[in-house]
């Protein structure tokens, strides 16, 4: 017992006991972002005794995560460390009989099937649907459960998605949202949710390790007005579903119309974003959202918009969009799904 003794109080939780948290040791899981939901889900399962996790990560550490992103400290920021680095380094710390992998990259259809394979159970820190949907279809296509959770402003929600057993992302969701969404850069996100939300996650997490029950429900948090809602989703399932019920994986696709096309423009320091979905977007409306996070000019073809020094973002009626001022695909997904959401 001598090596169990750190879980001592977790072991005398009858539904976890000495068994389940032998399990918890030989256990591998992978979350998907090390942000404000990821560094909570990681800490906890960290402590917790889960024996392999995989951290998997695009962003560096700036001064505006440590609000809410519990793992990193103002250090982290000045030296700009990647956050699945900033992360693994605290989680050694805490924990140094585990296996904490750092995997600093942008979760997408060329890498989503080996980053996501070969574990237990996804955990789903990440702040866009597009990842959610790419991680639904590795899910299915795996057979493994993933545990999702959304927190901005001050709501949050969380499920438990277990492929052939409950409804899978896409019956809940079954289209890409169109026009922006919200986003944390946008308007805002409290703290205090994320630390709930993420500590939710670690907890559902915990129970598929152990195999014992978790909950049915769709689970709604707001904070500020401290309300909740619990949606029952257990007979939610789409005998339709594109994806649990016929195998269709539109994210993992590279032909389908679903995905969005990132190039870039040969010598112009931009990064072209092209969604293959096209639509008419309203742009004084978007002009309105995005007021609050910098500089907007435009007019009635096109907006720019300026989110920090050196960058611009100009988007045009058919939701195409242009990110001036790098030829990194991956900041340029960043800004895009910071600031244009989906």
């Amino acid at each position: 017992m001598d090596d169990l003794e750190r879980y001592s109080r977790q072991i005398l939780f009858r539904a976890i006991g000495e068994e389940g948290q032998r399990k918890l040791l030989t256990s591998r899981v992978a979350i998907v972002g090390a942000g404000a939901l990821g560094t909570v889900i990681a800490n906890h399962l960290v402590r917790s005794g889960v024996g392999h996790i995989r951290l998997i990560d695009r962003d560096l550490v700036e001064l505006s995560n440590l609000q809410r992103q519990t793992l990193f400290d103002e250090e982290d920021a000045r030296l700009n460390l990647p956050k699945a680095i900033a992360a693994q380094k605290r989680l050694n710390k805490i924990n140094s009989t585990i296996t904490v992998e750092a995997v600093i990259a942008d979760l997408n259809l060329d890498n989503a099937e080996e980053l996501l394979s070969g574990f237990e159970v996804i955990v789903d820190g990440t702040d866009n649907f597009m990842t959610r949907f790419l991680i639904n279809d590795v899910a299915i296509k795996t057979g493994t459960p993933w545990v999702h959770g959304a927190a901005v402003s001050s709501r949050g929600m969380f499920a438990v998605i277990k492929p052939g057993i409950t409804p899978c992302y896409r019956c809940l969701f079954p289209h890409v949202p169109s026009g922006t969404g919200e986003t944390c850069d946008t308007v805002g996100v409290l703290s205090p949710l994320t630390d709930i939300i993420g500590s939710y996650q670690a907890m559902e997490t915990i129970k598929l390790l152990v195999a014992t029950d978790t909950t049915p429900n769709l689970e709604q948090i707001d904070i500020w007005d401290v309300t909740t809602m619990q949606m029952d989703i257990s007979k939610g399932r789409n005998p339709n579903c594109p994806a649990c019920a016929q195998g269709q994986f539109d994210f993992l696709d590279r032909s389908s119309n679903l995905q969005v096309a990132y190039t870039t423009l040969c010598g112009r320091n931009t990064v072209q974003i092209n969604p293959r979905n096209k639509r008419e977007l309203d742009l004084k409306k978007l002009a309105e959202y995005l007021k609050v996070s910098g500089k907007v000019s435009g007019n009635e073809f096109l907006l720019r918009f300026y989110p920090e020094a050196d960058i611009s973002i100009v988007v045009f009626k058919d939701a195409r969009v242009l990110i001036h001022g790098t030829n990194d695909i991956v900041k340029a997904k960043m800004l895009y799904a910071k600031y244009i959401g989906n």
